[in-house]
């Protein structure tokens, strides 16, 4: 009962989409620093558990519950979280005019708020798309491996986050930003308000 390779392939387009994105969308003032690498470890990881649980490449099987029919349903429930992962990074990247900061770096200072199209339900919607994308690697390859890299993802995006909330609410746009973080959640609509 190993994963398909059809799944297999979007789940890994997913990941490549997120990897991407500093190159495709992201300014190119900064550089590749240690919490850059650090944030963007998991992504690196997860396709290599897929490709080892693919049918083709199968090394070890992933805890399921010995049926077919129950492949399929684990495949069957991630492909909508990959799917809305690559719909979310497409979305957020739309809305915005010009290319936004993502190096991690002291020199990120804000240049705008942008609180319209996605960043209406979430502060964070790259970071949600991001966290869409392991849930569902976690759903289609139900082992320890996904699971420990979304936890540290999470723990990861959650530092990177609130530093950047730090700096939104610090700058000269801090009172605004200070308002819409009462009204809108960190990475999923209505959780992480602050109040």
């Amino acid at each position: 009962m190993m994963l398909s390779m059809p799944v297999a392939f979007i789940a890994i387009l997913n990941i490549i989409f997120v990897t991407l994105l500093p190159r495709i969308f992201f300014r190119q003032d900064g550089t590749w620093n240690l919490k850059w690498l650090l944030t963007a470890a998991p992504y690196a990881v997860n396709p290599i558990f897929l490709l080892l649980n693919t049918e083709e490449i199968a090394i070890w099987e992933p805890v399921v519950f010995g049926f077919p029919k129950e492949r399929l349903i684990l495949e069957t429930a991630g492909m909508p979280f990959f799917a809305l992962s690559i719909a979310l990074i497409g979305f957020t990247i739309g809305i915005h005019r010009v290319p936004i900061a993502l190096w991690h770096q002291e020199n990120d200072a804000p240049k705008s708020i942008v609180t319209h199209g996605p960043y209406a339900w979430v502060r964070h919607p790259f970071y949600t798309s991001f966290l869409m994308c392991l849930i569902g690697c976690i759903i289609v390859c139900p082992h320890p491996a996904p699971l420990g890299t979304f936890i540290y993802a999470t723990v990861v995006l959650m530092v990177t986050a609130r530093r950047e909330e730090r700096r939104l609410s610090a700058s000269e746009f801090g009172d605004e930003y200070r308002e819409y973080m009462t009204k809108v959640g960190r990475f999923f609509p209505g959780i992480g308000r602050v109040s």
